[in-house]
């Protein structure tokens, strides 16, 4: 909360740094204890914090209006005093023109007596079909359960025809009043009644006591409101030294950030809030609804509270059509119009605009509304949002604070190569393709192939080599991301557009490319995909199966007239045996060029590549958009020697 205010006092344009943090200390439970503190602290000195969070709020709002009329040379105690003028009066005319709506609706309830009784009878008469015979099984079992705990049938109208106290005959009575009485007394209780003098004082406290504690919260924020607007250099500049002043760079950027936030969040929660009144606006015209366009403006402010606020713009309305209008028609339509646009605007509108613009997921504005409904009441609901975009913002400077961020951030919480490979781990192909489209749809089939594919492949041969993935489930993985492959691949084939024109004369024929498997099915399966994509690029490849010989390997490379082998390796099996077959591969025949694939960025340190360099090999590459690019160049310096045709400039050599 102290970022917030902080934040609307120091406008700027600083951007969210998120390798700065605000602490440099180790992560232990000292936070944990903190943040317990701090919920506590919150809780029991609400009646203060919660004015001045309020008036927070509306110090964000009402800066921007300040500034402006600043900046026309109008001093900064007017500025604020108008400003803040303006805006209460602005909140108590809407007050009062609902609250003028609900005493003219009472007053006017004689005049709908006769819509209001037909549609209490109306549904009087539906409860005699299911919901009466509902109630009758109730009662009924209800009264049995009585029987069966006394064991004495329930009192009945028959056995208890009248109330009254029973009065023994004239022959029967005691001889004297005393005994009388005492009978009297033990056959029925005497109501007692306690009637108070009339007071002043106390009509006073019943009246107004009630008043006292809004009124004193509505004093103190207007207080706290016009104390920000006028000093906001000055508290932010206490902020930042309660901070520390050792970290000013890093406190302004976190005030910039909560300020940004929290702004970006109350401009694009009013322009969709404007949105819904504007159409409950249009649909209670079309109703007939009296003043619609006030509930349409009272609509837009109330859904600021969050799951609530929509339904209950709609209350009043919805009372005044069950009062003037007959049948149910209108009613019912009203509560379409609200429940319709509520969905339509929840669903269509706020994922694009307002969780973007907060950087807080669904799902901690949902925890986050409930926490601080049970902290600070109603009034905690409309402040839940703007107070978890701070926190949001404190939880990315505070590494103490970090494993908050899976909860309140909306960044996505697990990379997209993990997703995959947690499905597929999970057997749930369907949603593992569901990831792999999506990502391909956003980027490149490349990127796809890099970014997703071979880490998601990485992560199953690094669990099956520490022995956590056994031999059936990481079977069934390779198969399933071979599945995806194929039709990966037949996609691309159907969407390729065929060549019209014949090659040019002058265009050199293309050689083979073959692939060599370092050492298990995931390097053929990495050297698949390869192969399809320099497919694409109109070279083809052939890829050896990985229980060939070193010696079979080589053979087919001349079989094939490949001036240009890859060898495929992904680790952490692939190192030794690489190695060994470069090594071949150089002795059997000098001239041709070998690219190594080692499909793991992190695997290729400085001794890796002086290991491999001595072997003789052309490049070592880590994706395959770097690993068709250098095949590319390679054949084709190697298909212009072997037509006699000169090389391009800057063709060949190693990269």
């Amino acid at each position: 909360m102290l970022c917030s205010l902080s934040g609307c006092f120091h406008p700027g344009g600083g951007a969210l740094v998120s390798s700065a943090h605000l602490s440099r200390s180790k992560t232990g439970p000292s936070y944990v204890v903190l943040a317990l503190g701090s919920v506590a602290a919150i809780y029991l000195a609400r009646d203060v914090l919660l004015p001045f969070a309020l008036a927070t709020l509306l110090s964000f709002l009402l800066a921007p209006v300040v500034k402006r009329l600043e900046q026309r040379h109008i001093g900064r105690v007017p500025a604020v005093s108008l400003t803040v003028l303006g805006a209460f009066l602005a909140i108590g005319l809407l007050s009062y023109v609902m609250l003028n709506q609900v005493y003219d609706l009472a007053y006017r309830l004689p005049e709908y007596e006769l819509n209001i009784a037909q549609k209490i009878r109306s549904l009087e008469g539906s409860s005699d079909g299911v919901v009466g015979r509902v109630s009758k099984a109730i009662d009924d079992v209800r009264s049995k359960l009585a029987e069966r705990a006394t064991g004495q049938p329930p009192p009945t109208a028959e056995r208890h025809p009248t109330t009254e106290p029973q009065v023994a005959p004239r022959g029967d009575r005691p001889a004297n009043v005393l005994e009388e009485v005492k009978v009297l007394a033990a056959s029925e209780p005497i109501p007692v009644q306690v009637i108070e003098h009339f007071s002043i004082f106390g009509l006073s406290q019943r009246v107004l006591g009630p008043l006292v504690e809004p009124l004193g919260t509505a004093g103190l924020v207007v207080v706290f409101t016009i104390f920000m607007l006028i000093k906001r250099e000055d508290l932010r500049n206490r902020f930042i030294s309660l901070v520390g002043a050792q970290r000013i760079c890093e406190t302004t950027q976190a005030m910039d950030a909560a300020a940004q936030r929290v702004a970006r969040y109350l401009r694009t929660q009013l322009i969709v809030n404007a949105i819904f009144g504007g159409i409950v606006a249009v649909g209670l015209l079309l109703i007939g609804v009296p003043n619609a366009i006030f509930w349409g403006v009272m609509a837009m402010f109330l859904r600021f509270v969050p799951f609530v606020g929509s339904s209950a713009a709609g209350l009043v309305p919805l009372a005044i059509t069950m009062a003037m209008f007959d049948g149910w028609t209108r009613p019912i339509l009203l509560v379409v119009l609200y429940l319709g646009t509520e969905v339509a605007v929840a669903n269509a509108l706020e994922p694009l605009l307002v969780s973007a613009s907060t950087g807080v997921s669904a799902l901690g504005i949902l925890v986050s509304t409930v926490v601080w409904m049970w902290l600070w009441g109603p009034v905690g609901l409309i402040l839940a949002t703007p107070l978890t975009v701070c926190l949001a913002v404190v939880v990315g400077y505070v590494p103490g604070m970090s494993f908050l961020n899976a909860l309140l951030h909306d960044d996505q919480v697990l990379p997209a190569h993990a997703q995959f490979y947690q499905r597929l781990l999970a057997d749930d192909v369907d949603e593992a393709w569901d990831v792999a489209e999506d990502y391909a749809k956003r980027h490149s089939l490349e990127a796809f192939y890099d970014d997703v594919l071979v880490p998601a492949l990485g992560l199953a041969e690094a669990d099956q080599h520490q022995g956590m993935l056994d031999e059936a489930t990481h079977s069934r993985i390779r198969d399933s991301v071979r599945e995806l492959i194929d039709e990966l691949s037949s996609r691309a084939k159907a969407a390729a557009i065929e060549p019209d024109a014949e090659p040019r004369s002058d265009e050199p024929s293309r050689t083979p490319v073959v692939c060599f498997p370092a050492a298990d099915e995931a390097d053929e399966t990495v050297g698949l995909v390869l192969a399809q994509l320099l497919a694409a690029r109109g070279i083809k490849t052939h890829v050896l199966s990985p229980t060939a010989l070193a010696s079979e390997m080589i053979e087919a490379a001349e079989a094939y007239g490949a001036d240009v082998v890859c060898v495929s390796a992904l680790p952490p099996q692939a190192g030794a045996h690489t190695r060994y077959l470069c090594k071949r591969l150089s002795l059997a025949a000098p001239q041709r060029k070998v690219v190594i694939g080692l499909w793991q960025p992190s695997a290729v340190g400085s001794k890796t590549l002086e290991r491999l360099n001595a072997t003789g090999i052309e490049a070592c590459v880590t994706t395959l958009a770097a690993a068709t690019d250098e095949i590319e160049r390679l054949e084709r310096s190697a298909s212009l020697l072997r037509s006699g045709m000169k090389t391009p400039t800057g063709a060949g050599g190693p990269s």
